[in-house]
C-alpha cells in the first residue's frame, strides 16, 4: 500500500485508531454506532472507498452481532475488529466472556470507547473493569498518539497469545485532535482458512476448564511482557518517599499539571498504558519502595485493586480521589497540591456544572409523536428508550429510560403488574421506541410480549437512521457502512411476521391524523382480542432533510401569551417576547406541526399557503 508523507495531519482520536485499523491489515472491522466510539467505523469506512480497499466494513444490528462476526474472522487467521461504547460492551459480555476461553488466531481488537462524566451514556462505567473480569488484556491510551500506536500494540500481543485485546479510549481521547504522521497502509491478509478443533472452538464444558487454565498461563505472561510494562516518567528527588501512577487521559492531566507547578521532580510519575494484567513485579517494586502512592485512573479502581497491600495508597478506594465524574484537569489539580504538599483531610472537592438540558432538534418528528401521545393519553405510561427521542421527557411522554428495548419490556412489565393488581385496561400504556433501536434489541422484546399475552400500544419512531450518533444508516435504510446498496429490510412485514395483528403507519407531522391513530390503537388494546398495538410514526429525520417541509408559519394577533406552545411542545424555534409568541426565523424549519399545538390558534399558516 502506499507510503503517506512524513508531515503531520491532524486527526481525530476515533480517526487516528481507524487509520491504524486498516495500516495494521485489518480484514474485518464491525460495529454498532455509539458516541464516543461512532466515528472509527465511520472512518474506516471512508478510507476503504477512498483507497478501494479490499475489506468488509458493516454498521451490525447490535454489538453482539458485531462481535462475533469480527471474532469468526479472527479465527480465520485474519485481522479483525469490533467498535462500540462502553454500554455497548455489555450487549456484547456474553460473547467476551467466551471468547476469552477460545481465543483467537488473528489479532482481534476490541475498542471499547469509554464515557467518563457521562455526556452522552447512561453509565459511566470502566470498561477495563469487563477486561479484568474477562481476563483479556487491556490498552489505556492518554492522548490520540498513543491511540494510534496501541493498535499495533494490541495486534501484535492478540497474535502473539491468541486471545482478545481490549482497546480502551474514553471521550476525551475519541474527541481531541492530534497531528500524527501515518506509517502507511499494510495489506489485509488474503486468505481465509480456518481449522477445525472442536475441543477449542466448540469445547465442552469439560474443556473449558483446560481453556481456563491456558487463558490464567497466558495472562500471567502477558504481565511480563516489557514493552507494556508501566513506565517512569520522572524521577523524583532520592530523598522523597511517593509516586503517582496514572493512565490513560488522566496521565495526560497529571503531567501537565505536575509541569505547571513546577513539581514534576518532587514525585516518581508512572504511566500505565496496560492497566491489566498488571505486572506483579511491579506491584513489589510499588509497595516496596514508597510510603505514599496516588493511583489517578478512570473511572473504577482497577490499577488500585490489583495491589494487595492499599494501607498506604490514596485513591479510589479510601476516596480521596471522587468516586464518581470525569477527573478534569480542575479535579485533579487540588488532588495533586493535597497529596504532595497536605495531608488528606484537605482534599478539595470540585463541583461540575450541570450545563443546559437538551432538547429535540426543530422540527424533529419525534416532537410531533410526542405531542399527540399525550394529548391523547394525558394519565398514560410511558416507558421510553435509548435514542434523541428519550428527550420526550421533556413534553412528559417518556417516564423511564433503562438501556436500549427495555421500553418494550418494561411495558410488558407493567401491564403484567396491573393486571395482577387490577383492571389493566384503565391505565394505558404507550412505549415509545426509535427504528435503528428496535432492530437493535426491540425484536425479541415484541416477541415475548406477544407470546406473553401483553397489550399495550408501541409506537416506533422511524426517522430513517440513527440520529443520536451521527446520522449511520439502519438495516431498515438498504444501505451499508460502505455506502453500498443491500438488501432492505421491510418493517411492516417484520412486523406480520412475528405476530402483529395491529399495525399502522402514520406521519406524525400530521398530529391530528396521529392523535386518532392512537386512539384506534387504545380501543384495539383494550377489546376482547387485543394485543400489543403497533404504530410506526415514519419521518425523515429533519437532519437529513435536504430542504425546509414547509412554509414558516405566522403568530396572530389572537395569541394571548399563554406560553402553552413552549411548555407542552418545546420547539427552540418558539419563544414568549413581551407576552406574545415569536418564531426564530433562523431555526424554524417550516414543518408546520405548531399550527396543531396553540390552543387558541394563534399560529397560523402563512396567508399564500391558506
Amino acid at each position: 500500500m502506499k507510503k503517506q508523507k512524513n508531515n503531520p495531519q491532524l486527526f481525530l482520536g476515533n480517526e487516528a485508531i481507524a487509520l491504524s485499523i486498516i495500516e495494521n491489515g485489518c480484514n474485518v472491522a464491525a460495529s454498532y454506532p455509539g458516541t464516543p466510539a461512532s466515528e472509527i467505523l465511520t472512518t474506516i469506512a471512508r478510507i476503504k472507498n477512498k483507497h478501494s480497499l479490499k475489506i468488509h466494513v458493516e454498521w451490525s444490528v447490535n454489538e453482539k452481532s458485531a462481535f462475533e462476526v469480527a471474532l469468526a474472522a479472527s479465527y480465520m487467521g485474519c485481522r479483525s475488529a469490533v467498535a462500540m461504547k462502553q454500554v455497548g460492551l455489555n450487549v456484547a459480555l456474553d460473547s467476551l466472556m467466551s471468547a476469552a476461553y477460545t481465543g483467537t488466531i488473528g489479532g482481534f481488537l476490541i475498542c471499547s470507547a469509554d464515557d467518563p462524566g457521562p455526556y452522552s451514556s447512561q453509565t459511566e462505567q470502566d470498561s477495563r473493569m469487563l477486561a479484568m473480569f474477562a481476563n483479556i488484556p487491556v490498552l489505556d491510551p492518554a492522548t490520540p498518539q498513543d491511540a494510534y500506536n496501541f493498535v499495533n500494540l494490541a495486534y501484535q500481543l492478540s497474535e502473539k497469545y491468541r486471545i482478545p485485546v481490549m482497546l480502551r479510549p474514553t471521550t476525551r481521547i475519541c474527541h481531541a485532535r492530534q497531528g500524527l504522521v501515518p506509517i502507511g497502509f499494510h495489506a489485509p491478509k488474503q486468505s481465509a482458512i480456518f481449522s477445525k478443533d472442536p475441543k477449542r472452538w466448540a469445547a465442552t464444558p469439560r474443556y473449558r476448564y483446560i481453556l481456563h487454565k491456558e487463558l490464567n498461563k497466558k495472562i500471567e505472561k502477558i504481565s511480563r511482557e516489557k514493552k507494556y510494562q508501566p513506565l517512569l516518567i520522572s524521577k523524583k528527588s532520592k530523598h522523597s518517599n511517593s509516586c503517582i501512577i496514572a493512565s490513560g487521559v488522566a496521565f495526560a492531566y497529571v503531567l501537565d499539571i505536575l509541569k505547571e507547578l513546577n513539581l514534576l521532580e518532587k514525585t516518581d510519575l508512572f504511566n500505565v498504558r496496560m492497566p491489566y494484567p498488571l505486572s506483579q513485579d511491579f506491584i513489589k517494586t510499588i509497595q516496596k519502595n514508597y510510603k505514599k502512592i496516588l493511583i489517578l485512573e478512570e473511572t473504577s479502581p482497577v490499577i488500585e485493586l490489583q495491589f494487595f497491600e492499599r494501607n498506604n495508597m490514596w485513591g479510589r478506594a479510601n476516596k480521596f480521589v471522587p468516586q464518581e465524574g470525569e477527573l478534569t484537569p480542575d479535579s485533579i489539580k487540588p488532588l495533586l497540591r493535597t497529596f504532595l504538599t497536605r495531608s488528606k483531610s484537605n482534599r478539595i472537592a470540585v463541583q461540575s456544572n450541570p450545563g443546559q438540558r437538551p432538547s429535540l432538534c426543530p422540527g424533529c418528528p419525534h416532537r410531533a409523536s410526542f405531542f399527540a401521545i399525550k394529548k391523547a393519553f394525558p394519565k398514560g405510561l410511558f416507558p421510553g428508550d435509548i435514542g434523541c427521542y428519550t428527550l420526550g421527557i421533556n413534553l412528559g411522554a417518556v417516564d423511564t429510560c433503562l438501556c436500549m428495548g427495555a421500553s418494550i419490556n418494561q411495558a410488558a412489565g407493567f401491564f403484567h403488574a396491573l393486571s395482577s393488581t387490577t383492571d389493566a385496561t384503565t391505565k394505558p400504556i404507550i412505549a415509545t421506541i426509535g427504528d435503528s433501536t428496535f432492530i437493535h434489541a426491540g425484536i425479541p422484546a415484541l416477541i415475548n410480549a406477544l407470546y406473553n399475552a401483553a397489550r399495550f400500544i408501541l409506537v416506533i419512531l422511524d426517522n430513517s437512521t440513527t440520529a443520536m450518533t451521527g446520522n449511520q444508516p439502519t438495516a431498515l435504510s438498504g444501505i451499508r457502512a460502505d455506502g453500498t446498496k443491500s438488501k432492505e429490510i421491510n418493517l411492516e412485514k417484520l412486523l406480520e411476521g412475528i405476530g402483529v395483528s395491529f399495525l399502522k403507519i402514520v406521519d406524525p407531522y400530521n398530529i391530528p391524523d396521529m392523535i386518532s391513530v392512537l386512539k384506534t390503537a387504545g380501543d384495539y388494546v383494550q377489546s376482547s382480542d387485543g394485543s400489543v398495538a403497533v404504530i410506526v410514526a415514519r419521518h425523515q429525520c429533519i437532519m437529513n432533510a435536504s430542504n425546509q417541509t414547509g412554509n414558516i408559519p405566522v403568530v396572530g394577533n389572537d395569541c394571548t401569551g399563554c406560553g402553552y406552545c413552549i411548555n407542552n411542545f418545546e420547539c427552540p424555534a418558539l419563544s414568549i417576547v413581551n407576552k406574545k409568541c415569536v418564531i426564530d426565523l433562523r431555526l424554524c424549519c417550516g414543518c408546520g406541526t405548531c399550527l396543531h399545538v396553540c390552543p387558541v390558534g394563534a399560529l397560523k399558516a402563512p396567508e399564500n399557503d391558506q
